[in-house]
């Protein structure tokens, strides 16, 4: 399960990237649309300012924007600032590897084998989700809504 503070981030960064190159977005905005604590968020975007992700500029006209487009950024990079490992055991990770005390020999461990397959497909897919391509899916799915209506 993701941490409050990666969700957090992923909300963020989607409404910075909605509104890509319209110039800066105040925090008090993202807070509001995104619904999410002003507090918990401004230390949000510092952290994503520090990882180069996001810029802010301040006095009238200011906020926090991107400066990366939301094609270049994935969804498996963020989960992985915020949240550390894929993996859901340490020994099935690849950044944050530690041995597993219960294994006898790692090599010929089947739970440890499987997570690492589950890892490298959540990592594969992950990888190749952009923030972009979320947007596109958020679209889509409001269109199939307002279908519905």
């Amino acid at each position: 399960m993701l941490l409050k503070k990666t969700q957090y981030a992923l909300y963020a960064l989607l409404n910075l990237a909605r509104n890509y190159k319209k110039g800066p977005v105040l925090i008090s905005i993202i807070a509001e649309e995104e619904k999410l604590p002003k507090k918990f968020l401004e230390a949000i975007l510092a952290d994503l300012k520090t990882q180069g992700l996001v810029n802010s500029k301040k006095g009238k006209g200011g906020g926090y924007y991107l400066i990366v487009p939301p094609e270049k950024i994935d969804i498996a990079s963020i989960i992985r600032s915020f949240d550390g490992a894929l993996g859901l055991l340490p020994c099935a990770t690849i950044n944050y590897y530690e041995s597993c005390s219960q294994c006898k020999d790692e090599n010929k461990c089947a739970l440890r084998s499987v997570l690492r397959e589950l890892r490298d497909q959540t990592d594969h897919f992950l990888k190749n989700i952009s923030l972009l391509d979320l947007i596109e899916k958020e679209k889509s799915l409001e269109m199939i809504e307002s279908r519905r209506s």
